[in-house]
């Protein structure tokens, strides 16, 4: 079933994710069943190992599941073609990595324009420069990558994931290369779109304090779902951790 409904919610059901084959195998996820409410901010923890970078990679639509299924509202993404997969990742969903991944040679107006211009659309100089003040980078459209900080950077790759007004943000370990100050700066910048958008965000993350940014914090072991914790402390969530070997 497809639908071209804006994204309520994304869910996975009974997910198996699986590398190599035989004995050498690999099992990353082993059923995981999760469902993330529309508007609401989710940390994904565990171990090293555990599973949570697989399992964001399959909600995003940038892996697919060996086993199991990968629902955005009331499309089933899993089973989709890879060209509409890519449609809907570019209408629905936007994405921040800990590496930032900005060309280096662009500007800042530039790299946030770059996956609209690649998805063919047209891009208003004005809602660059809206997102851009949003992100605290007002001024800093003709700046290249190298000419500003980490959390700068991080900033930018954060307005250019926004920019097409995604129904689902995912971030893979956003502050992993920050300073604890600015680290809070962009977590506050995440929390801020879920308060003010409405939108929804999904986050890989090792660091307790960090998920103390989000509403519900799911951890993962062994590609297993073994706890699902609301509104915990950071200290909570150490604690939690530290009983799986996080």
């Amino acid at each position: 079933m497809e639908s071209n409904e804006p994204l309520v919610t994304a869910s996975v059901r009974d997910l198996h994710r699986s590398y190599g084959r035989g004995g050498r195998a690999v099992h990353a996820l082993r059923g995981v069943s999760l469902t993330l409410r529309r508007g609401t901010f989710t940390a994904i923890m565990g171990p090293s190992g555990s599973g949570k970078t697989t399992l964001l990679h399959c909600l995003a639509g940038m892996d697919r599941p060996s086993r199991g299924e990968v629902w955005w509202g009331g499309t089933e993404v899993s089973r989709l073609p890879e060209r509409r997969l890519a449609e809907l990742r570019r209408s629905q969903v936007g994405f921040v990595f800990q590496a930032f991944n900005l060309m280096p040679a662009m500007t800042v107006a530039q790299n946030v324009e770059l996956p609209g211009r690649l998805a063919g659309r047209r891009v208003e100089r004005a809602a660059v420069r809206e997102v851009l003040a949003r992100v605290g980078l007002a001024g800093r459209e003709r700046h290249r990558p190298g000419q500003l900080s980490g959390g700068q950077q991080q900033r930018v790759a954060i307005a250019r994931a926004l920019l097409a007004r995604p129904s689902v943000l995912f971030a893979d370990e956003p502050t992993g290369a920050l300073d604890r100050a600015t680290g809070h700066e962009v977590l506050g910048l995440l929390r801020e779109g879920v308060d003010r958008e409405g939108q929804t965000c999904v986050m890989v993350t090792h660091d307790p304090v960090a998920a103390g940014y989000a509403d519900r914090v799911v951890v993962l072991a062994d590609g297993l779902l073994v706890d699902d914790l609301d509104r915990p402390s950071a200290g909570a969530v150490a604690d939690r951790l530290a009983r799986t070997g996080g």
